[in-house]
């Protein structure tokens, strides 16, 4: 046997074990995580991401996105923004236990803004599309919309690991059907729309099949299916946003529906939307900028744009 050969052979022995590995630490983090109170699991884990993170190399890629997003914020800011990021990541990885409990209507650790414009869209007899990204704990937006009457097929970015992944669906069930981004994600999503369903996707990351649009004055690869799929099936699209107020406490917004540009000819301009939600997002993110994840590769490295090729989160 080659050497070749026999790295190919190890290859798979190696993944196995390291996603064993990955799972066995996910799972021992949830187990502490869930044991504590959710007070008590979201402030440890925003500890240990504030101490942590910010020494992982992974770093200096959020540090860059922030110099060339916020050029004028100056260097201790940015770095101030990069330690709070890791604190909220930290939160969000210690909540995951806790979806449930901190979704709950009764709970009174949710905020709900625009709940007519969530009524508005369970009570119409039609679909929608609901989008969000990455910002306060993004996986309690599924969650809160089905506990108002609002299923939402979700589609995301599975991970790499099956094993975590196997984890995560389990952890983040009772917000509507889960559908990883592929072939199966396309039928559903298409499926939920024909029958009246609401269709729900982050769309703040790199998609390399979509269209360049504007995001803190660079181009990026920007998704242009949400508002495709609402032209198709004549449905309204929403943005939705989840800000974190302090510990383990959030405000949910709906937004009323988009008015969807239109081109010369009448149609829907999918690229105008998807310059119009950028830009939304992007509000968003400068009110708060340490609740959003900037270790996205959501720009590409010399500042263009790239050319379209297969995507990879989400």
């Amino acid at each position: 046997m080659s050497g070749t050969d026999g790295a190919a052979r190890r290859a798979p022995l190696r993944r196995r074990l390291r996603h064993l590995a990955e799972y066995a630490l996910a799972r021992g983090l949830c187990g502490l995580f869930g044991a504590l109170p959710v007070d008590w699991a979201s402030a440890l884990g925003g500890a240990l991401g504030r101490a942590l993170g910010p020494r992982l190399a992974i770093s200096n890629r959020a540090r860059a996105n922030l110099a060339r997003a916020l050029p004028e914020r100056g260097a201790a800011e940015r770095e101030a923004i990069v330690a709070g990021m890791w604190a909220h990541l930290g939160r969000v990885l210690a909540e995951y236990p806790h979806l449930a409990r901190i979704a709950d209507p009764g709970g009174g650790r949710v905020e709900i803004v625009g709940g007519e414009h969530i009524a508005a869209l369970r009570d119409d007899g039609a679909g929608a599309v609901c989008v969000g990204g990455h910002i306060g704990n993004w996986e309690i937006l599924p969650l809160v919309a089905a506990r108002m009457g609002l299923p939402l097929v979700n589609v995301y970015r599975a991970p790499n690991n099956p094993l975590v992944a196997r984890l995560l669906r389990r952890l983040r069930s009772g917000g509507g059907a889960l559908r990883p981004k592929g072939p199966e994600a396309s039928r559903a999503a298409v499926a939920a729309l024909r029958r009246g369903g609401h269709l729900g996707v982050l769309v703040d990351q790199k998609f390399n099949e979509g269209v360049a649009a504007p995001f803190f004055g660079r181009d990026a690869m920007t998704v242009t299916t949400p508002a495709r799929l609402a032209a198709r099936f004549g449905v309204p699209l929403a943005c939705f946003r989840v800000e974190r107020l302090g510990g383990a406490r959030f405000r949910y917004t709906a937004q009323p529906p988009l008015e969807l540009p239109r081109d010369d000819g009448g149609g829907v301009d999918a690229a105008a939307a998807a310059r119009t939600i950028n830009a939304i997002i992007e509000g968003w993110i400068r009110e708060r900028p340490e609740q959003w994840l900037w270790l996205h590769r959501r720009w590409p490295e010399d500042g263009g744009a790239t050319a379209a090729a297969p995507e990879d989160r989400a």
